[in-house]
Parts: C-alpha cells; sequence; structure tokens
C-alpha cells in the first residue's frame, strides 16, 4: 500500500507526515510512505490545501494534521 503526505514543508506538513510514519509502522502490511513536496503533484492531485494525506489512491484529509487513531483507521480500511 502508499500513502502520500502532500506538502511544501511546512511546520504542519512535516508534523503530519511524522503521524502518518508513525501509524504505518505500527500497522501490518507492506506500506510506502511518500512525501510529496513538487507543486505540480500537489496540484495534479487536486489538493487545495495542505498537508493532505492520500491513502490507497483516495484522499483523507486535507488542510489539517490527522490523528495516529485516525490514519490507523485509514489504513486498516484500505487492506480491507
Amino acid at each position: 500500500m502508499e500513502i502520500k503526505v502532500f506538502g511544501p514543508g511546512c511546520p504542519r506538513c512535516v508534523e503530519a507526515e511524522g503521524v502518518v510514519r508513525q501509524a504505518a509502522a505500527q500497522a501490518e502490511g507492506e506500506i510506502t510512505v511518500l512525501k510529496i513536496s513538487d507543486f505540480r503533484e500537489i496540484m495534479a492531485a487536486r489538493i487545495i490545501s495542505t498537508p493532505a494525506v492520500m491513502v490507497a489512491g483516495d484522499i483523507k484529509c486535507t488542510g489539517r494534521v490527522p490523528s495516529g487513531d485516525e490514519v490507523a483507521q485509514w489504513i486498516r480500511e484500505a487492506q480491507g
């Protein structure tokens, strides 16, 4: 599974990436976390507000830092 964290590198974006990486490390299965900071890629994903998190191709949140519990739930849902 692939999780993308979108953001230019602001403190909230860094925090969101940390939360996602921690939740992914605690989850079962193979999970790749990618940090996307290129504005063209952010725009191509139709992200308007950062930080944003995409899990398995679905945008789960934009404009805020998700909680670890939220990310863990998104991972479980994506794993089926």
